[in-house]
């Protein structure tokens, strides 16, 4: 018997509709609303919201397989094409051996020097602003965190590479532009917007073949390598076919790695200090621990487990603003999620961002609570009512760095810094993977107390 989850009033269906085009979290809100399981009829497409622990286990562990990706990275493979966050199957399982030992906790911890530095640099760049106007917080975040992915992850040096994130933030625009028209704009059309993207195309896969030819010369020296870019390029040269499809691949994978290793941590870390300075009495507890911790010297891999109170900080601004805020999901075959039937080939959404903010799971939910994330609380709760990085065999395979690297540079600013948003600047955007300040985190910089 085939039982259909609840859906919106026919009233409120057109308002829904309308917020999809033009504020999805909005309309992700008001779905939610209506209960843990929805289903919104778009013409002939369902798509299913789920907004419960269980059910958000179901589709991204338990059978997991059932569902691919979903609308908006779907459309974004237009640049990314089969890379590890768009790939499914086989492909993926293939992408995600080959990297994952770039990963490993081991390794990611013996980068902790590189993340510190990194962090440092960061605090020094501030601290040169300190007394004049407004600096963008997330542009400077943003840079951090690709000096920290060259470093950890690709033994490259991306600090001479300022064309990367204003590239990706043009490809996000255009997926966001092509989850929403559903593909009916063709991508051949002369509109601003589409020639933008291509000029970003374009940016990404020059500063990508760049750095392949480097990696790969030194590697060609006898340069040992470790590091997840060696670790694709050596897959590519197992691979059988045509050079050019090879060598588009391993772009593309290059490409994928460029992204996400860097915006969902920038993300976290602009949402972390705007939450900060927004809460003046948790700021000075993580300045007091930080002081206590490292008094002045940067931390290393051992203080990660001393700074318990920035860890929670930070793991809350993580449920209040998530590093991927929403899970897109296509059920390849006629499923069941908690009793409820789920059409092939629909369009399944859940999302972090309203799961986290769900009344019956958290407490006043809104309000920004690092005592949430205490040892007493965790245990009490719901495995998959967290899920940050996502869940299942598609977790995030750099959840061990993002975590490092939010936590110590937060440390590290709180430390020595004071920072003050900029009125007016608080309403939040929607890239393709995280929620970011809409025109950038103005701040203001002064040294700390």
């Amino acid at each position: 018997m085939r039982i259909d989850p609840p859906g919106p009033p026919v009233s409120a269906l057109p308002g829904l509709l309308r917020k999809f085009a033009v504020d999805r979290l909005g309309m992700m809100k008001d779905a939610a609303a209506l209960g843990d399981a929805v289903r919104v009829s778009m013409g002939p497409k369902n798509l299913y919201i789920f907004n419960r622990p269980d059910y958000a286990k179901h589709v991204l562990a338990d059978n997991s397989a059932n569902y691919h990706k979903g609308i908006g990275l779907v459309q974004s493979r237009r640049v990314l094409g089969d890379g590890l966050l768009t790939s499914d199957g086989e492909v993926w399982r293939a992408q995600r051996q080959a990297v994952q030992p770039a990963f490993k906790p081991g390794r990611v911890n013996r980068r902790a020097d590189a993340v510190a530095e990194e962090g440092a640099k960061l605090v020094a760049l501030l601290r040169a602003h300190e007394g004049g106007g407004p600096v963008d917080i997330l542009q400077e975040v943003t840079g951090l965190t690709l000096g920290v992915l060259g470093r950890t992850l690709l033994d490259s040096d991306l600090s001479s590479q300022d064309t990367l994130a204003p590239a990706f933030e043009e490809v996000q625009d255009q997926a966001m532009l092509e989850m929403v028209s559903q593909g009916m704009v063709p991508g051949w059309l002369p509109l601003p917007p589409q020639a933008r993207f291509r000029r970003a195309r374009r940016e990404l896969y020059r500063v990508a073949d760049l750095l392949v030819a480097d990696r790969s010369a030194r590697m060609a020296d006898g340069e040992p390598g470790d590091d997840a870019l060696s670790r694709i390029i050596e897959a590519a040269g197992r691979r059988n076919g045509p050079p050019r499809q090879i060598r588009r691949q391993l772009r593309e994978e290059l490409v994928t790695l460029l992204l996400a290793g860097h915006d969902t941590t920038a993300s976290t870390l602009g949402w972390t200090l705007h939450l900060l300075e927004r809460h003046p009495e948790v700021r000075a507890a993580v300045r007091e621990e930080a002081r206590s911790v490292l008094g002045e010297r940067l931390p290393d891999v051992n203080d990660l487990h001393r700074l318990t109170w920035t860890t929670m900080v930070v793991q809350e601004a993580m449920r209040l603003y998530p590093p991927v805020w929403v899970l897109p999901r296509i059920a390849q075959q006629r499923d069941e999620v908690g009793g409820y039937t789920v059409s092939a080939k629909a369009d399944v959404l859940i999302c972090p961002y309203i799961m986290h903010r769900n009344p019956r799971l958290w407490e006043d939910p809104e309000r920004f609570d690092p005592e949430r994330f205490a040892p007493q609380a965790l245990a009490s709760r719901p495995r998959y009512a967290y899920i940050p990085f996502g869940a299942g065999p598609r977790f995030c395979v750099g959840s061990n760095l993002g975590m490092m690297e939010a936590v110590f540079v937060t440390a590290l600013v709180t430390r020595d810094l004071d920072l003050r948003t900029v009125p007016g600047h608080r309403a939040v955007a929607e890239p393709m993977l995280s929620l970011r300040m809409r025109g950038g985190l103005p701040m203001t910089v002064s040294a700390a107390d």
